[in-house]
């Protein structure tokens, strides 16, 4: 009834919402007076009211900005990698000084398996705010088939459990942002959907807006209602492998030119990792619209891992891939361990292929799939049993991996 509604509208207008959820919530309350009583739309209505009133829309979440903190996190979640690490430390530590600075985007280059996600996923575990990962090849401009870029802001909404002020002082890690770039440097005479159409769609999110976003996703259209996000607090992140940017590099700083002086400057580059020179006019040549690099004020480089990096993620993190074995075949009563000689090969392996981080886990699950399968049956099940892993058992599984793989192919 009429007291009914009264009762809402009082109740709202005491909490102080934000401007725009008390306009919508007052929206709902004179729809939910023109409901008959006891239909089953009205009790929708209300407890969709009594759910928003309850929320604590006034309260803001603590980010958490220690330095030393954060230092011991990524000292023990990443191995090198001490110029990226430098570089988000000072990010954190300038937040520190001035929390009401707008927040920056911090954009890595690097080679594929290098830990580009892991680091934005560490960055989220030390400020403890909601963290979402996007995949840029599946967006596309407005109105063509493929994810609109406010897709981009649902995911962190889930994640925060559709709590707006939680939400609006999370991190986006936009994956393979050099997929979307242009395919020629010179504007398309063309609609380039997914390439440059997309990044003139990112131009507003980045820079610090007010996105309408439908709540569950998908298509816009005329008569949903959406969630007004503002992402002037939303920190992203943006990370690629941008494969072939080393050519750019290379042509941008003369390494083949002719001439004494130029002999010179080129003797002094490192033609093995000319990522480390990678600038703004790099990303441009690549393909990004200069409108687009203007926001991208923090770039920075991942250096390809070396074997002592490689050695080190195989053996010393928490989740290591050769405590995970051994922790699994404990369970069957197996004392599994490893020859040195075995891990330097896998490492070799993985660094002469130049698989990254990524490359241990496929040729460890190369030697170690039979080996899982047979040694639980091949013993007594209640005596214990000891198992060592050499470089010979590895070579022969790799190796006769490798064959069939050959063989498929032909």
């Amino acid at each position: 009834g009429d007291n009914e509604i009264e009762d809402y509208l009082d109740t709202i207008y005491d909490k102080k919402l934000p401007v725009d959820v008390e306009k919508k919530l007052v929206k709902e309350t004179y729809k939910l007076q023109k409901m008959p009583f006891g239909s089953a739309e009205s009790a929708v209505i209300r407890t969709y009211l009594d759910t928003c009133i309850e929320l604590p829309w006034t309260k803001a979440t603590k980010d958490r900005l220690d330095t030393v903190y954060a230092k011991k996190i990524l000292d023990r979640d990443h191995d090198g990698l001490e110029k990226v690490k430098e570089r988000i430390l000072e990010f954190l530590a300038v937040k520190q000084l001035n929390p009401e600075l707008k927040n920056q985007i911090i954009c890595l280059v690097g080679p594929p398996g290098t830990g580009k996600t892991l680091l934005a996923r560490t960055i989220a575990k030390m400020l403890k705010v909601p963290f979402a990962i996007v995949d840029a090849t599946a967006l596309t401009q407005a109105g063509y088939v493929g994810e609109d870029v406010e897709s981009l802001l649902v995911r962190l909404l889930q994640d925060a459990d559709y709590d707006l002020t939680k939400a609006q002082r999370g991190i986006v890690f936009i994956d393979e942002i050099d997929k979307i770039a242009r395919k020629s440097e010179n504007p398309s005479i063309t609609r380039d959907v997914s390439g440059e159409g997309v990044q003139q769609g990112l131009l507003k999110l980045l820079e610090g807006s007010i996105v309408n976003v439908p709540p569950q996703g998908g298509r816009k259209h005329p008569e949903q209602e959406f969630i007004h996000v503002d992402t002037k607090n939303i920190l992203f992140i943006c990370g690629g492998a941008f494969d072939g940017i080393e050519r750019k590099i290379a042509q941008r700083m003369n390494t083949q030119v002719v001439g004494f002086d130029a002999q010179h400057k080129a003797a002094k580059l490192d033609k093995d990792n000319l990522l480390q020179y990678v600038a703004p006019q790099d990303l441009k040549s690549f393909g990004l619209i200069p409108e687009i690099i203007g926001r991208l004020p923090v770039l920075t480089y991942l250096e390809p891992l070396d074997k002592v990096a490689l050695r080190n993620i195989l053996t010393e993190p928490k989740n290591a891939l050769v405590k995970q074995y051994a922790k699994l075949l404990k369970m069957d009563n197996v004392a599994l361990s490893f020859e040195p000689e075995m891990l330097d090969y896998i490492v070799d392996k993985a660094f002469e292929n130049k698989l990254g981080a990524r490359g241990l886990r496929g040729l460890m699950e190369m030697v170690m799939t039979d080996l899982m399968f047979e040694m639980p049956d091949n013993k007594d099940a209640n005596a214990a049993h000891a198992f060592t892993v050499t470089k010979q058992y590895a070579m022969e599984k790799i190796e006769k991996a490798d064959l069939h793989l050959l063989q498929q192919a032909l």
